[in-house]
């Protein structure tokens, strides 16, 4: 595996820094293509976010992470999910038409927010293979009558959703509620895991042993879900 920095070009916004994570087998136009977009409270370099990506690079994954506009500039509040999508859409075209790169399959995800930005473009049409979602924030911390699914029907690519048991931005019990109406999703419980899947020390697992069952359970789905014949994602087919 060997990591290249990029920049993306965001428009009269400015640019981001994004870093792909080359397979060792890498070869332009043959690969599956995960872009994972980073949490509200961090930025790409967000040590489990860092690690999964480098986690499925390793397992034979083009594996890209990005800077939102906000992080880039050393802000701490998020951007209106507007800019946020758009920078979103931004790095996917930038993919998507990067020659040396060429993915024919593309699945879009991220923790936390990065997330559920993923799957707001998913939900507007935007063309990818599988949404893979680390730690979906369903709803604020405490508040759990405040659900962020409306949009959730209206995808209709494959999902993988990861939730721990002590998540308290996702309740597991609602989050499996609606989970029952969208027949492309898949969930998979990290037990005892908080929303960035830290564990109790009672439990004796490492962040490595984690991260290890993050990466592994998101590759046996990526073999599931992109048929070995994918159309070319950059053409919007």
């Amino acid at each position: 595996m060997r990591t290249e920095g990029r920049t993306v070009d965001c428009g009269e916004r400015g640019s981001v820094s994004a870093v792909v994570a080359y397979p060792d087998d890498f070869k332009a136009g043959h690969s599956t293509a995960v872009i994972l977009a980073h949490g509200a409270g961090n930025d790409m370099t967000n040590p489990l976010l860092s690690a999964v990506h480098e986690g499925l690079a390793a397992r034979g994954f083009l594996s890209i992470k990005f800077n939102f506009l906000y992080t880039e500039r050393c802000r701490r509040a998020p951007d209106p999910a507007a800019v946020l999508e758009d920078c979103y859409r931004r790095v996917l075209a930038a993919v998507r038409n990067d020659a040396t790169l060429a993915p024919a399959a593309l699945v879009i995800g991220g923790k936390s927010m990065g997330g559920r930005m993923a799957s707001h473009l998913a939900a507007q049409g935007e063309p990818v293979h599988g949404l893979l979602l680390l730690g979906y924030p369903l709803h604020p911390a405490g508040q759990p009558t405040k659900l962020r699914v409306a949009h959730l029907g209206a995808i209709t690519a494959p999902m993988l959703f990861f939730a721990g048991t002590r998540d308290a931005l996702c309740s597991l019990a609602l989050l499996k509620h609606t989970l029952r109406s969208l027949p492309r999703a898949t969930l998979h419980v990290v037990d005892g895991g908080d929303h960035s899947f830290n564990l109790p020390k009672a439990l004796k697992r490492s962040p490595a042993e984690v991260i290890d069952e993050l990466a592994s359970a998101s590759t046996r789905w990526l073999h599931e879900v992109v048929p070995p014949d994918a159309t070319e994602v950059r053409h919007g087919r």
